[in-house]
């Protein structure tokens, strides 16, 4: 009896083992399944000039398909901010996708002074390339001055370059950094007489048939028509009124009001410029993204394509209406219908389930300083002028030459390194000089040497922001920060470009292949997207990035 009972207790033990390799066996397998399963194509799209509460202040306005597919289906990080300044468009789209910050990428600003050829250099600038689509000037760029990978770099070393990048926005810049140096393509839009969509020969020699097709058909021009709001400008309560004295408007046209006949103001805004500074820039990128999808059978193999959309229009519309216009919510609300029409279109050309979107912003803006100070709200206006003359004066008095300083942009002071060493001055002592003087200055909140951005490590508040912005090789002397709320700009129309919360708060949704559902009040930065992405593609980080994946939005 005894020797039965144990037969059968071993038996039982043996297929209880058996049972349990099976099982690690098929978890392995499902693991494995998991790690090796990416999805068909990568939408990332930046909005420019997108601040979070737009999401929340028009959210009742927005339709199924756009905004709330993305807010319903996938993941909202809610307290996400770039974590670093100047907080403008070039750098924001070389740090989304590139997953670090200036202080590595080196995209310190739109232009910034170059102190080895000692002029101003553009971010996307190439004087080496030639124009594809155009004979203008305006093709002559190239991801060149970006000195690390992006994550669609990465996915294109990891697919043996089988997967694609394409680029596609109104602004080059919006175009060629997200794309990265081993794009495929990046497009973008060049108005005036042509309305076309260009590229340079850093990428190709001439246009593919497909964008060819696009540009012959006209499309740009069936956007002159008259722009008047989506719905009813009674319903539209959550902006301010129609007519007031904190927006610029069109040329051409008395009062910044609605409509606007674009056809009828062409001629003094830039013939067909004048779409970008319009909802219509979003339509016709949006028609141009859909287009691309079909002309590089974008998702149709097993090889990851990545595909950077960025919508300028938002930024042209801010800069000349102002943050709280009927201009800019009709923007959005339009912009809305154009995200559902491009998530339809996924749905139909990739499939449903089959690619991954992000979407985010380069920036964020400030409402109108004179709007705030008619309600009381500290703001202002720094006139850059006479901070010159007043440091310039300074500079005279205290070392009897005012030529020790070469450039101030992006405030920043860049010295005349030549002649402090023949004047025999320390760099240090007169940066240090620099800084204790102009903090005097009116609207100046805080002042730093390039020293100390470059000997000290800060790891909280507006220093830490600043340094990751310092990169040593291409920055300035002394940096300085204004006032909240003051901008250097006219007194119409909203800008950005500091480290304050109205300019760093932007949008961050995930949806679709690998993303969970859910929502976070989690601080996270915008440099966590790019090894995010990675994460899903179980490929490299990029070659810099600082940022971390976001593992709880993962699925």
């Amino acid at each position: 009896m005894k020797t039965i009972l144990l037969s059968i207790i071993l038996s039982l033990f043996f297929v209880a083992n058996i049972q349990a390799q099976q099982n690690t066996s098929k978890n392995k397998s499902n693991k494995g399944t998991t790690i090796n399963t990416q999805p068909k194509l990568i939408v990332g799209i930046v909005v420019d000039q997108m601040r979070y509460d737009y999401l929340t202040r028009f959210y009742d306005k927005y339709g199924d398909g756009g905004f709330k597919r993305m807010m319903n289906e996938g993941f909202n990080c809610k307290n996400n901010h770039f974590n670093y300044v100047p907080t403008y468009t070039g750098p924001g789209h070389a740090s989304v996708y590139t997953g670090t910050t200036p202080k590595y990428h080196g995209i310190i600003g739109n232009n910034w002074y170059d102190k080895d050829i000692l002029k101003s250099v553009y971010c996307a600038g190439d004087d080496s390339v030639e124009p594809i689509g155009t004979a203008h000037v305006a093709g002559k760029m190239s991801p060149r001055r970006m000195k690390t990978t992006t994550f669609g770099d990465e996915n294109r070393l990891f697919t043996q370059m089988r997967g694609k990048s394409i680029g596609i926005a109104l602004k080059d810049r919006g175009a060629i950094l997200p794309a990265g140096h081993t794009a495929n393509a990046a497009y973008w839009f060049h108005g005036a007489d042509e309305g076309r969509w260009i590229t340079s020969n850093y990428y190709m020699n001439e246009l593919p048939q497909w964008v060819q097709t696009f540009n012959a058909s006209n499309k740009a021009e069936s956007y002159m028509k008259v722009w008047n709001t989506l719905y009813d400008i009674t319903t539209y309560t959550e902006s301010g009124p129609d007519e007031n004295t904190f927006e610029g408007g069109f040329n051409g046209k008395d009062g910044a009001t609605f409509p606007y006949d674009l056809k009828a103001l062409k001629e003094k805004n830039g013939y067909l410029d004048i779409i970008k500074a319009t909802p219509y820039g979003n339509s016709i990128t949006t028609d141009f993204a859909l287009a691309a999808i079909d002309g590089e059978a974008l998702g149709k193999d097993e090889f990851t394509d990545v595909l950077a959309v960025s919508f300028s229009s938002p930024d042209y519309v801010g800069h000349n209406f102002g943050v709280n216009s009927k201009e800019i919510q009709d923007t959005y609300l339009r912009l809305d219908k154009d995200l559902e029409r491009l998530f339809k279109g996924l749905d139909a050309k990739v499939g449903k389930g089959n690619y991954t979107v992000f979407l985010t912003a380069d920036h964020a803006a400030v409402e109108v300083p004179a709007y705030l100070q008619s309600l009381n709200i500290p703001a202002g206006y720094f006139d850059g002028r006479v901070f010159k003359e007043r440091l310039y004066a300074f500079l005279k008095t205290a070392y009897k030459d005012e030529d020790l300083i070469e450039n101030i942009s992006n405030n920043q002071i860049f010295l005349n390194r030549l002649k402090l060493s023949e004047m025999g001055l320390e760099l240090e002592d007169v940066q240090q000089a620099i800084v204790n003087e102009i903090i005097a200055y009116p609207h100046i909140d805080k002042a730093y040497t390039g020293q100390s951005m470059s000997q000290t490590s800060f790891v909280t508040g507006i220093e830490q922001l600043i340094q990751n912005g310092y990169n040593q090789k291409r920055s300035g002397d002394v940096i300085y920060i204004l006032d909240p709320a003051v901008i250097s700009y006219s007194m119409t129309g909203s800008t950005h470009g500091s480290s304050f919360n109205y300019d760093t708060h932007v949008p961050l949704l995930f949806f679709g292949h690998g993303i969970a559902q859910g929502e976070t009040y989690k601080k996270t930065n915008i440099t966590d997207i790019a090894p995010t992405m990675s994460a899903i593609l179980g490929i490299s980080f990029p070659n810099a990035a600082t940022g971390q994946p976001l593992d709880f939005v993962l699925d």
